[in-house]
């Protein structure tokens, strides 16, 4: 029996991002699974790097995941119109990228990646 694949998303909690990034995961990245961790807003949570709650409330998430699952992939999300992140698509794009870096510093041996999904609900890949 082939081993399912998981990726894991840390997405915004809007409903309106959600299943764009499935499907992009899944097309892109071969994903049968994605582990959603959601926040208001996480990428300006993880650019950060600040001990919080939020910050290790999702990176326990990510951990468990990657534990649980044998996830092979981890997304960081951002996206226009955000309420726990009102900042611009430009702002929106450094923290997705600081974010990338931070999770990366975590020493998970997992690839990570930016995403960034604009005011027609499409996917980005942030490079």
């Amino acid at each position: 029996m082939k081993r399912k694949c998981f990726v894991t998303a840390v997405n915004c909690m809007d409903g309106r991002v959600q299943l764009p990034v499935i499907k992009w995961l899944m097309d892109e990245c071969k994903a049968d699974y994605v582990d959603m961790i959601t926040d208001a807003g996480p990428n300006r949570i993880l650019s950060s790097m600040v001990d919080t709650a939020e910050y290790n409330l999702i990176r326990s998430k990510v951990e468990l995941s990657l534990n649980k699952h044998g996830s092979r992939l981890i997304a960081v999300v951002g996206h226009y119109d955000c309420g726990g992140n009102p900042a611009d698509e430009a702002t929106q794009i450094k923290q997705i990228k600081k974010s990338v870096d931070n999770i990366t510093s975590w020493g998970l041996n997992t690839e990570v990646i930016g995403l960034y999904v604009d005011e027609e609900w499409l996917v980005h890949r942030v490079i």
